[in-house]
């Protein structure tokens, strides 16, 4: 399926989807290379919600940028494959080998804003990361490494700590605590067998 499939596919969770993923269509549509950084207004990213088997903890990291916990992920930086992209990210900046999508399918989607800031020596100007996140599992008794360019510590949380560990109040309002919802929502059909 192309990504423009699985984005049409997709049925979103809330308004906040509903309207993200319009406008992540839209960028797709209309703007030219949103899929790499060439494109300075938006570009689509991806992202990896990384639980443990039992769906009791998440996998973060330290990001330098925003001087803050979050999820792991990155740039499609030309790749239409986002599963890819969000699996790729989430071993880079993790070390973790045993990731491994719990679906193919998109998990949750978010139009995120990005202020302007340094990269590299190299100033960024405020664009927007048209986000596909993709639910990952992994074993976390495996070693875990930091990516000194991109984040400064890696670890697990609970989800509750998962929604309050981060600096940035948006994400742990309107991300963070999202994700987690959707995936007690989850174990809910799994319980009641």
């Amino acid at each position: 399926m192309t990504l423009m499939e699985q984005l049409s596919a997709y049925v979103p969770y809330n308004e906040q989807e509903a309207r993200d993923r319009a406008l992540l269509l839209e960028c797709l549509r209309r703007e030219p290379e949103v899929l790499t950084r060439q494109n300075p207004l938006a570009h689509f990213t991806a992202s990896a919600w990384i639980v443990n088997p039992a769906r009791t903890r998440v996998l973060m990291a330290y990001h330098n940028i925003y001087h803050s916990w979050s999820w792991l992920g990155g740039h499609a930086d030309g790749e239409s494959d986002l599963l890819a992209v969000a699996l790729r990210e989430a071993r880079e900046e993790s070390g973790i080998r045993s990731a491994r999508p719990v679906s193919e399918d998109i998990f949750s989607l978010e139009a995120l804003t990005v202020d302007g800031h340094e990269k590299r020596g190299a100033y960024v100007s405020s664009h927007l990361h048209l986000n596909v996140t993709y639910l990952l599992e992994a074993d976390e008794e495996e070693a875990l490494t930091v990516k000194p360019d991109e984040n400064s510590g890696v670890r697990w949380f609970t989800l509750e700590e998962s929604e309050t560990a981060p600096s940035e109040a948006w994400f742990c309002a309107r991300v963070y605590r999202k994700l987690n919802r959707k995936l007690r929502a989850m174990a809910e059909p799994e319980r009641a067998r």
